[in-house]
């Protein structure tokens, strides 16, 4: 059932404003929260069968909350959509790509989800992801593949796919989204859009959760202006009056100002180190990456910073094994809690293959190859540490190739069977370190192996998109900065984004 009709604003209005120029809107008395809502539904029904990103339309839930909003908020009735996936909205769906999931209800709220609340956002849905998050592209058995608004045939990436998707359609102006591995910068780069993953412990992911993926996942938005993205990061963090939730397992310094006053401040003359080089022999980078880079290159040094080409700071193992193997562990870690809310031991056929292999193949490590793995972390966080102590920010293609054909990452006969085997034997002891299972760990995170890094340290990184393929697909560029420096992202994302606007650039859906 839709709201009532009532007097919604124009789509090609509402698609002109990011949510704080909305928010601006309903202040100055020009719309009303009702009527951005009506036009954010009329959006979603007149796109989402091309795109199916919006997969659990609240409408009823969504024109409840804009009867009930808070008299003020940063973001007061602008129409909002939510991820699939850890966030908890008391009363609604949360099937987190799953079948296993699928008659899931949540009872509470996420105490992100409160502050946003209180932003006066509305939400009035839940969009695509891929089962529990695990890929970075969206095509789950459940939902089906997302679609890129820029071209139908290609993948919004993953695993906040839905949620660029829904962005980059206009049926909002931003949406929930997390990142555990280049969750957040791989679509936003897919997309067309601004995407910050902000620093470890910056976002509380309570109660439900402490830290997931050994402190990797963070979670934050996609958007399409980047002081959208510092208000919102404003509102789940608490800017200047950071506020962690009681149990939290980590901490970190508050910013010396809003996140959203540093957007418009001169970012000063910064050193930026970069580097097009491949991480894996096997997975070039193409060509148009490397241009996207380049281009930023010159670009920032017309701007006055101080740009330097640099090698890598780590190898692939850090991914390959080290990040692998916790990939592997937090899988079957999900599904044993998959178990618990089911009552009884997780069956094959509750997930997907791929999924449930992945939990059968973290049988064949032990406990000491976990922590020994875990151990590796610290390695890669002082190289980069190291690194920032000489250059303000590390500049990389967001990802190693524009965006793909969507089934492009669909497993091969030779996978497939290799999957069924690991289905079929469990343990696999004898697979631990075997050419078999490191060359599925190269395929698998190849087209990661920039994003994920940050993850791992804990660094806030951001993907801005400043290129487009000659074929029309964007193409997003990646800065990291040293942890709890979102400050300094924020103002070179501003400048970025006054000296090369993107936010005009729409796909023709």
């Amino acid at each position: 059932m839709q709201p009532a009709r009532t007097k919604p604003l124009p789509f090609d209005d509402y698609s002109k404003h990011d949510a704080t120029a909305l928010a601006g809107l309903i202040r100055a008395g020009e719309v009303t929260p009702a009527e951005l809502l009506e036009t954010a539904i009329a959006r979603a029904e007149a796109v989402n069968t091309q795109l199916n990103a919006l997969v659990t339309p609240l409408y009823d839930e969504g024109n409840a909350m804009a009867k009930q909003l808070p008299q003020t908020g940063l973001f007061r009735g602008v129409p909002f959509l939510l991820k699939d996936l850890e966030l908890e909205w008391a009363g609604t769906p949360l099937k987190s790509g799953s079948r296993g999931y699928q008659n899931y209800i949540s009872t509470t709220d996420s105490e992100v989800i409160r502050r946003l609340k209180g932003a006066g956002l509305i939400f009035f849905g839940k969009t695509n992801t891929p089962e529990f998050g695990l890929t970075p592209y969206t095509e789950s058995k459940l939902y089906g593949p997302a679609r890129n608004p820029w071209k139908l045939t290609h993948s919004p990436g993953g695993s906040s796919g839905g949620s660029a998707a829904a962005v980059a359609a206009g049926i909002v102006p931003a949406a929930t989204a997390s990142d555990g591995g280049g969750s957040i910068r791989i679509p936003a780069s897919c997309c067309g859009l601004f995407g910050l993953k902000p620093s470890r412990g910056r976002v509380t992911l309570g109660p439900r959760f402490g830290e997931l993926w050994n402190g990797a996942v963070v979670s934050h938005a996609i958007t399409r202006s980047v002081r959208d993205s510092a208000g919102l990061l404003d509102v789940v963090a608490g800017g200047p009056t950071y506020r962690s939730l009681a149990g939290d397992p980590y901490g970190i310094a508050p910013p010396e100002r809003p996140f959203r006053e540093e957007v418009n401040r001169e970012p000063g003359k910064l050193r930026i180190a970069f580097s097009t080089q491949a991480l894996m022999s096997s997975q070039a980078v193409d060509p148009e990456c490397i241009k996207a880079v380049l281009e930023t290159a010159r670009l920032l040094e017309s701007l006055g910073h101080i740009v330097e080409e640099v090698p890598l700071p780590y190898e692939k193992t850090i991914l390959t094994e080290a990040f692998f193997l916790n990939v592997l562990s937090e899988t079957a870690a999900t599904l044993r809690e998959l178990g618990t809310y089911l009552g009884r031991p997780v069956r094959r056929d509750d997930v997907e293959l791929n999924t449930w292999a992945q939990a059968r193949l973290a049988e064949g490590f032990s406990a000491a190859d976990l922590a020994y793995q875990k151990r590796r972390w610290n390695s890669l966080s002082r190289s980069m540490g190291q690194l920032h102590e000489t250059y303000d920010l590390f500049l990389t293609p967001t990802l190693p190739r524009p965006p793909i054909v969507i089934g492009t990452f669909q497993n091969t006969e030779s996978e497939q069977r290799l999957l069924k085997l690991v289905d079929s034997l469990g343990g696999l002891k004898y697979m631990n370190g075997s050419k078999t299972v490191n060359d599925l760990a190269e395929r698998s995170l190849g087209y990661i192996s920039f994003a994920a890094i940050t993850n791992m340290t804990g660094q806030p990184s951001m993907s801005v998109p400043l290129h487009w393929s000659d074929g029309g697909l964007p193409i997003g560029v990646m800065f990291a900065a040293k942890h709890g420096d979102e400050a300094t992202l924020f103002r070179l994302a501003g400048q970025l984004e006054q000296t090369k606007p993107w936010f005009d650039k729409r796909p023709a859906l």
